[in-house]
């Protein structure tokens, strides 16, 4: 077993860490007077292109600069970090256990369960596992969720973080990060989304990750190759910019007036045929018909806009996730650049979150 946990929590202070394929974003957290969670912080600092790839580290050392900024930035004392993997990086499966069982005889069980599922030698990966609770057959049995993932993808992210002069306490998975986030987003649906389909669109720079949860359960998940760096491209088409310029004017809103009309809206349109379609993959792999809610999140989310043009075109009420929204706010937090950023913070927010796990 391993020291580093993908599963069980540490009771200390926390910043969660989100390496994206375009930024590293960074959260901290801390339990508010009268109940609830207080944002005391957060960053983004933006990756170079290709920095992260495909969810694997290319360049540590500007992974590591862009972490070291984002600390400086946030301005803490807390120096331990909650990071993820890719869910694609990382191998899961529910296994049934005997109840009862003490530690050790847990973990002889899960290695010898876990060498029948993962296609690589056990010394290979770091391996950890959590009970979920008693088995749906009602009988003396737990479910355990096991967690694996190659070492080397591990040990690239805790580098990163140590590079900037932080410790890796928590190696999540971000999928599991941003179903933690999602639970503070559905509290703000109408009854709280109870035995509702809401399907949790997250777009970021690359690809475009679509979960369907009913009552807290994944019932589907897609991936597709979409995502706002299809727009840097247009832009740069368009108007014959770099990619730095193409990448400034975005963020600054300093683009041509046609910008909006040309570009911004056939992107717009594309991304909710996007959503559209991958709601047509759910319904015909699937025994469901329907959705009753979309949250959006991830870089794209933040477009002024979008939730609008999602909904005309899937006719399903949208929403862009904050799972900020119900949380006071410390005295550096600025209440409207966050409204903007935080459907981008979701890995990062459910990172941060680890801390309270008990």
């Amino acid at each position: 077993m391993i020291d580093l946990s993908f599963l069980s929590p540490r009771a200390r202070p926390l910043i969660g860490v989100d390496i994206s394929s375009s930024s590293v974003k960074m959260v901290e957290l801390s339990a508010a007077a009268g109940g609830g969670y207080r944002v005391e912080r957060y960053a983004i600092e933006s990756l170079p292109r290709d920095a992260v790839a495909d969810g694997n580290i290319a360049s540590l050392e500007a992974v590591g600069d862009a972490i070291r900024r984002g600390w400086r930035r946030l301005n803490t004392a807390t120096k331990f970090v909650a990071l993820a993997l890719p869910a694609s990086a990382v191998i899961t499966k529910k296994i049934i256990l005997p109840a009862g069982l003490r530690d050790q005889e847990l973990e002889v069980q899960v290695e010898s369960e876990a060498n029948q599922y993962i296609p690589f030698a056990l010394d290979e990966v770091n391996l950890d596992f959590q009970v979920l609770g008693p088995a749906a057959s009602g009988t003396e049995e737990d479910e355990v969720l096991i967690a694996a993932s190659r070492k080397e993808k591990v040990e690239d992210r805790v580098a990163a973080a140590e590079s900037a002069g932080l410790k890796a306490l928590v190696m999540d998975v971000e999928s599991y990060a941003a179903l933690a986030a999602f639970e503070l987003v559905q509290e703000q649906l109408p009854d709280r989304g109870e035995d509702k389909i809401i399907a949790l669109v997250d777009a970021g720079a690359n690809v475009m990750n679509v979960s369907v949860l009913r009552n807290g359960v994944q019932v589907y998940a897609r991936e597709q190759a979409f995502g706002g760096f299809l727009l840097t491209q247009d832009i740069m088409r368009h108007f014959g910019l770099s990619l730095e310029e193409a990448e400034a004017g975005k963020r600054t809103g300093s683009l041509p007036e046609s910008y909006e009309t040309e570009v911004l809206r056939p992107f717009m349109d594309a991304l909710a045929l996007e959503v559209s379609r991958a709601l047509q993959f759910f319904f015909t792999s699937t025994q469901f018909n329907q959705v009753d809610h979309i949250v959006l999140a991830g870089g794209c989310a933040v477009i002024a806009g979008l939730a609008e043009t999602v909904t005309g075109r899937t006719q399903v009420n949208t929403l862009v996730a904050n799972p900020f929204a119900s949380m006071t706010l410390g005295s550096k937090i600025r209440p409207k650049n966050l409204a903007i950023d935080a459907p981008a913070l979701l890995v990062a927010c459910g990172l941060a979150l680890r801390r309270f796990d008990s």
